[in-house]
């Protein structure tokens, strides 16, 4: 039996107290080369999520064949072959769907295979031991994680553009130490409990 206070708790987690780009670091690529627009961002989060969901789910059978067979060693390259498909498919679709989003994208739509917060969600699922829902739910949730930040990030970003500040931190810098600024609110999340 499914118990929803535990499901929402790793719901709740997953986005605000242990996001993926601010509390773990994870994906931090994708985060600081797609964030300078939010149109792109989105596109990047919702990328993200797609994947995340799915690698959750069809990597949860899989684990389990590969612990059946004794083959516990060979999680990681399995995972990311089946991560690999799934991007290859995600473009493919942005491609034919959505060229100016495709475009805008860039080299960063294919760097999702090596996202490290893609494959973080599948060994976390695997290394908290969750079971098929959980894990899809653990997915999903931590790529609405991301994509709560990196669209804030993207937001406060494009509001950069136009404002002054000190020449040594136009550009680069000054988006380094909005991240830092971001990762220290989200870190206000880190007392947040559910109770039953």
């Amino acid at each position: 039996m499914l118990d929803f206070t535990e499901l929402f708790s790793i719901a709740l987690g997953a986005i605000l107290v242990n996001n993926f780009i601010f509390s773990q670091f994870l994906g931090i690529c994708p985060f600081m080369g797609v964030s300078k627009k939010v149109d792109t961002s989105l596109g990047m989060g919702m990328a993200v999520i797609f994947v995340m969901g799915v690698a959750s789910a069809v990597c949860y059978p899989i684990n389990r064949l590969l612990g059946d067979l004794e083959l516990d060693f060979m999680q990681t390259v399995t995972f990311i072959l089946v991560i690999a498909s799934l991007v290859q498919f995600v473009e493919m679709f942005l491609q034919k769907a959505m060229p100016s989003l495709y475009e805008a994208l860039g080299v960063y739509l294919p760097l999702i295979t090596t996202n490290c917060a893609v494959l973080g969600v599948v060994l976390q699922n695997t290394q908290n031991s969750y079971d098929f829902i959980t894990s899809v739910v653990y997915g999903v949730t931590g790529g609405i994680g991301f994509l709560l930040a990196i669209v804030l990030f993207a937001s406060v970003r494009e509001r950069l553009e136009f404002s002054e500040c000190p020449k040594s931190f136009e550009g680069f810098p000054i988006a380094l130490v909005t991240a830092g600024l971001l990762a220290l609110a989200f870190l206000g999340f880190s007392g947040l409990k559910v109770f039953a």
